[in-house]
């Protein structure tokens, strides 16, 4: 069934062109990766799809009945509304996405009161209509979902306990994206939905996404997330929309190839539009009327040759860069003794030690919270940290990327920003310098603080590349730029000269680039191998042996898939089960209370004996349920 068809859809701002002539349709279950540069349109696209904005021309048809949830990248914007108090706490705030089956339950309390003290056929055909509709809403297992959704996205159960008074603005961010997945909305749309979460959080998300029923459409800049997420890839390029299978890598992989016939298509349109100019330069040297007659001809078909012509990608600006040659530093560039940081009498981390040696591309990762960019800032001596110390190797000299971009917020024009840092440049190097990070024209005449994200973002790239630092401290380097952007900056990294020591969630990025890996933890810094896939290993005891029973017997794609498969659908028939016995036990907790009430029964001291001991029977019985179907939750 057809949950989204776009027709024809064309939008646009004022002289800015966005897209033109789009068509899409989306199936249930269908996850669709929306991609493309920085300013292409995609959450104008989302925000067209939501009715709040409106399109230039086309049509935007929504599937009968289809519910829709949308989860903005801005912190601030609401999807649900806000909770009336502020004391409220994270988990009730959560919950209140089910407040008309709660509103139920609360019903069902009070007439069951009621029938504890008079008998009403009336009362008890309210009581089944409602119990029916209150199972039917997931009113048995909506606490444990959300309990369990919580805690897959960070939240402890301590955090679930705050108000959400207390919350940071990603938390926030986070909090509203729980409520929208419980919404069970039948069309989510996420713009940027890993933007706050870490590691953990990301692949909770990727696996819940994975089961969802319904269709999803995400906006991400994330190439993992939207590998393992995405079963279907939308790129949004010069106005058009075009369409591939899988995720992204497999849909760069599409492009490339549809690239290059694309690239040689043009050249062969090239050439014959240059050889039928040749024709008419030779037409008009014999300067008979006859030959005007074939140069006419030949114009128009260069006319019509030129309308169709589009140039492929490999001739069209993008960002391209590369850090010139640095200093050769001493093979020991960093070390660490027992560094520990705490603020307030909070403690984030003691005893980090460690050695960072020439020309390691060395990331550190951990949760949030955990005092990754507190480190760097450390090594930057921006901060003392109250215990230990650390040295720098000889001839270091050091550059840092700070990912709030404080360096880049000034009222200066984009020109004299960089001007100013580097004034033995001369003026047409500075423009060059621009230029080659997509700063032309006017641009350069733009104040700093009027810029989006992704271009204060060039220009911190700019100003590092041009530092000539043989050392770099990048703290999140690809939060504000786009995927091309991103494929950039890890050509360049890729051939630095220098060192490396890097803060990222990136994890295609720190699969990319990672020679060595660290997990900061409170009780110090640990080493976690040379790339990501072994961080993984270490992350999860089980992983190696599984890895190694695949080498003992190695599975195809294919047979892999069917097992995958399986698994799935064993795991779904055993959810199954467990939420009927669920259901089971919560009815026949319901008739054991009823019993109890009845005046007969509460006359009967045995017979209140046998029912109160069945009453327990079944309440434990219930919890075990519960607690066996959040742990498949976490599974």
């Amino acid at each position: 069934m057809a949950v989204l068809t776009l027709q024809s859809l064309s939008m646009g701002f004022e002289d800015r062109p966005l897209f033109h002539n789009i068509n899409l349709g989306l199936e249930a279950g269908e996850r669709l990766a929306l991609v493309g540069a920085n300013g292409c349109g995609k959450t104008t696209l989302l925000r067209l799809i939501t009715g709040e904005l409106a399109p230039e021309s086309g049509q935007i048809v929504l599937g009968k009945h289809v519910r829709l949830g949308y989860a903005s990248q801005i912190v601030g914007v609401e999807t649900h509304g806000c909770a009336s108090s502020n004391e409220i706490t994270v988990y009730d705030e959560a919950l209140r996405i089910f407040a008309p089956v709660l509103a139920m339950e609360l019903e069902l309390e009070q007439l069951t009161e009621e029938l504890h003290h008079t008998h009403s056929e009336e009362l008890l055909h309210r009581q089944a209509e409602l119990r029916e509709s209150f199972e039917r809403g997931g009113g048995l297992t909506c606490r444990a979902k959300t309990r369990s959704l919580l805690l897959g996205l960070g939240f402890d159960e301590a955090t679930q306990a705050m108000p959400c008074s207390t919350l940071s603005g990603g938390q926030n961010v986070k909090l509203r994206l729980g409520r929208l997945l419980l919404s069970d909305a039948d069309l989510l749309l996420l713009d940027e939905p890993t933007n706050h979460l870490d590691l953990q959080a990301m692949v909770w998300l990727e696996g819940y996404l994975a089961d969802y029923p319904g269709a999803v459409i995400m906006v991400s800049h994330d190439r993992w997330f939207l590998d393992r997420a995405a079963t279907r890839t939308a790129e949004l390029h010069h106005g058009r929309l075009t369409l591939y299978r899988g995720g992204y890598s497999a849909a760069l992989q599409q492009k490339q190839a549809q690239a290059e016939l694309d690239r040689r298509h043009y050249d062969n349109q090239m050439a014959e539009i240059k050889r039928i100019e040749g024709i008419v330069e030779q037409q008009k040297r014999f300067g008979q009327e006859r030959n005007f007659v074939t140069i006419a001809s030949k114009l128009k078909q260069i006319d019509r040759l030129k309308a169709d012509l589009n140039a492929p990608d490999a001739y069209l600006k993008e960002l391209h860069f590369r850090f010139p040659p640095v200093p050769e530093t001493g093979n020991e560039v960093l070390r660490l003794r027992g560094l520990a940081m705490s603020f307030d009498e909070k403690e984030l981390f003691r005893d980090v030690t460690g050695l960072i040696e020439k020309g390691d591309r060395a990331f550190l990762l951990g949760s949030n919270g955990c005092g990754k960019t507190t480190l760097l800032k450390i090594l930057r001596r921006l901060l003392k940290p109250v215990e230990g110390y650390f040295a720098w190797g000889a001839n270091v000299r050091v550059g840092y990327y700070d990912q709030e971009l404080g360096s880049v917020s000034s009222s200066k024009t984009v020109l004299d920003e960089v001007w100013d840092s580097f004034k033995l440049m001369s003026h047409l190097e500075v423009r060059s310098a621009l230029g080659m990070f997509l700063f032309s024209g006017e641009d350069v005449f733009k104040t700093v603080n009027t810029l989006s994200g992704g271009e204060r973002a060039r220009i911190a790239l700019l100003k590092l590349l041009l530092s000539g630092a043989n050392v770099l401290l990048l703290d999140e380097p690809t939060n504000h730029l786009d995927i091309p952007a991103r494929e950039a900056l890890e050509a360049a990294l890729s051939q630095f000269g220098g060192t490396l020591l890097v803060v990222s969630h990136d994890r295609y990025f720190i699969s990319k680039l990672a020679t060595k890996i660290y997990a900061l933890r409170p009780d110090g810094l640990v080493p976690c191998g040379a790339s990501y896939e072994e961080y993984l290993d270490q992350a999860d005891p089980a992983k190696p042996a599984v890895a190694v029973a695949k080498k003992d017997k190695p599975i195809n794609e294919y047979q892999q898939k069917k097992l995958d498969a399986a698994e799935a659908r064993r795991q779904r028939a055993d959810l199954a089960r467990c939420e009927a016995e669920i259901a089971r036990l919560e009815g026949e907790l319901t008739r054991l209370h009823e019993a109890l009430s009845l005046p007969e029964n509460a006359a009967d001291y045995e017979k209140v004996l046998s029912l109160t001991a069945e009453l327990e029977r079944c309440e434990a019985a219930l919890e075990a349920k519960y607690e066996e179907w959040e742990g498949m939750q976490d599974a």
